[in-house]
């Protein structure tokens, strides 16, 4: 039978079997494995996943309309075709198929320091056996590692514990979710998993698949034999937004893809690992804490454990600017949390000069008389512009009036002979930035209080970590107060899996605060008034 190669990645060298009438990208996703920028899930809408034929293009379908209209634009190279368009009429003979590089990401790994006592749920007893919560899990083999993992949207941030030592057992590991075949957003997600047979085993498979992977790489890294460090994984603490931990747990995600957008339990979970495929310890468990409400999941709470803030007499405010973004302000008393699709257009997508944090990423932008000055991730030639760089163009484009403080420019503003960045750029950009600001500024009113009375706020996740925070508040993404305020905690949520998998009492905490916490939708609740909120916030302070 004939089949689809993908020559450039091992498991595409061996081919799927061709299956007529599905598009390139269903054989990309059958595969796993092979990277595609398919931002918008297969929708032809991104047009990002660009695909060039080496061998075959006879056995596809002619080109839609989406790809005309691109190739006319200039989006699409001659000769190219997006794989979701791109349908299989025919079997008579193999194809070949060439994906071009976009990138390598670079993912924050970084953690903050905390000072959680070592009283980990699985220890070893006297008789050599080794228990969790009071479970035999058998024989101690020498070693009691856990496993923090942080599920995002984008990335998979891994740290090995040693469990009886409480040190890391080398550094945090790194991987994009291979999800991201699948759509950038949650939603394109819930929608595959509705909307196919299978769906939901395909995008949990995927994503075990992505870890189990991510372990083998560590242990060919420190030189120990497949499984070496795996087999000793007795205990696991996984965090991520609601959409991504109920497809890590393989949870029906439905409601979480239709209104009111909310999961159909918020409880902990506990699983055993093998029965998720993961390929540590065969008696290992599998720790998740609950879900906050609607699209503020798992994350957000370790997000809250890593800083302390459900701990702390100040009011303290976190803002996670990532794929989605949530917003929490409170103190050992009370807590309120809202959460919205804030993300992507920061984060590169949404816009056509966007890119995510991949090498020759445009990181800081710099305009004066001389012309202008960037920095690219890796040092490479600029490919396109990330969530940092973003925030810092606009910024530079507003002082030096290239764009008024209605954010309208007279012509698209180029910072290379090809890559620029256009008015229906700048207007994703505004709205993407009103919206996370509406939340910010409403959470403070329902906390009846005021931003003099904040003490700290908490900038979480890489976005929080990389951008020029006095920038961010120039063209109203984050409020403007003192700059002494913001603190950088980088990957936080990783940071709070690792308290959870490490301390008995921290996963109690977990448990805890969810009684403490409101989680509002201030959409719902300011009703027809929202939008004006929002347009409010579009615009820049003169």
């Amino acid at each position: 039978m004939a089949k689809v190669y993908f020559p450039q990645y091992a498991r595409g060298r061996e081919g799927v079997d061709i299956t007529v009438g599905q598009s390139i990208l269903t054989h990309i996703r059958q595969i796993g494995g092979v990277e595609i920028n398919s931002e918008c899930g297969g929708q032809g809408v991104c047009g990002k996943d660009v695909i060039r034929m080496d061998k075959g293009s006879e056995h596809l379908s002619e080109m839609t309309d989406i790809e005309t209209r691109l190739s006319k634009e200039g989006s699409l190279p001659k000769g190219q075709r997006l794989a979701c368009q791109a349908k299989v009429i025919g079997d008579a003979g193999d194809i070949r198929v060439f994906i071009p590089n976009f990138g390598k990401y670079t993912i924050l790994t970084d953690l903050i320091h905390t000072d959680t006592d070592l009283e980990p749920c699985v220890s070893k007893e006297r008789d050599r056996l080794v228990y969790h919560t009071g479970e035999d899990l058998g024989l101690y083999g020498g070693k009691i590692l856990g496993l923090a993992i942080d599920v995002g949207t984008t990335t998979i941030v891994m740290q090995v514990v040693d469990l009886e030592t409480g040190e890391n057992v080398g550094k945090p590991m790194a991987s994009k979710n291979p999800q991201i075949a699948y759509g950038n957003d949650v939603i394109s997600r819930s929608g595959y998993a509705l909307e196919h047979e299978g769906g939901l085993k395909e995008l949990h498979d995927n994503v075990i698949d992505g870890v189990n992977k991510a372990l083998l790489e560590m242990e060919r890294r420190q030189g120990v034999e497949a499984g070496g460090i795996a087999k000793s994984i007795y205990d696991i603490v996984a965090v991520g937004n609601s959409t991504v931990r109920s497809l890590f747990f393989k949870q029906n995600v439905d409601a979480l893809g239709l209104i009111p957008f909310e999961p159909l339990s918020k409880a902990s979970l506990t699983r055993r690992a093998s029965g998720l495929g993961l390929k540590v310890h065969p008696e290992a468990m599998v720790y998740s804490p609950p879900l906050i409400g609607g699209h503020a999941g798992a994350d957000c709470v370790a997000d809250i454990i890593s800083t302390r803030v459900y701990d702390k007499d100040e009011i303290s405010m976190i803002i996670d600017i990532g794929t989605n973004g949530e917003v929490v302000i409170g103190n050992r008393d009370k807590m309120i949390t809202a959460s919205c699709a804030a993300g992507g257009a920061y984060e590169g997508y949404q816009i056509k000069c966007g890119v995510g944090a991949i090498e020759g990423a445009i990181t800081e932008v710099r305009i004066d008389k001389g012309g202008i000055q960037m920095k690219t991730l890796g040092d490479k030639p600029p490919l396109g512009t990330c969530g940092s760089g973003i925030i810092d163009l606009l910024a530079e484009m507003l002082r030096n009036g290239i764009m008024n403080e209605r954010a309208r420019i007279k012509e698209n503003f180029y910072l290379t002979e090809t890559l620029h960045i256009s008015q229906s750029d700048i207007n994703e950009l505004i709205m993407a930035k009103a919206g996370l600001r509406t939340d910010q500024d409403l959470l403070i009113d329902y906390y009846e209080t005021d931003l003099d009375h904040v003490d700290k706020i908490y900038l979480a996740g890489a976005f929080g970590n990389f951008m020029n925070i006095e920038n961010a508040m120039a063209i109203g993404l984050l409020p403007r107060t003192d700059k002494e305020k913001f603190v950088r905690f980088g990957n936080g949520a990783l940071a709070g899996a690792r308290d959870m998998l490490i301390s008995r009492q921290k996963r109690q905490d977990a448990e805890d605060i969810l009684a403490k916490i409101r989680h509002t939708k201030p959409n719902e609740i300011e009703g027809g008034n929202f939008p004006y909120m929002v347009a409010e916030r579009m615009y820049f302070e003169k």
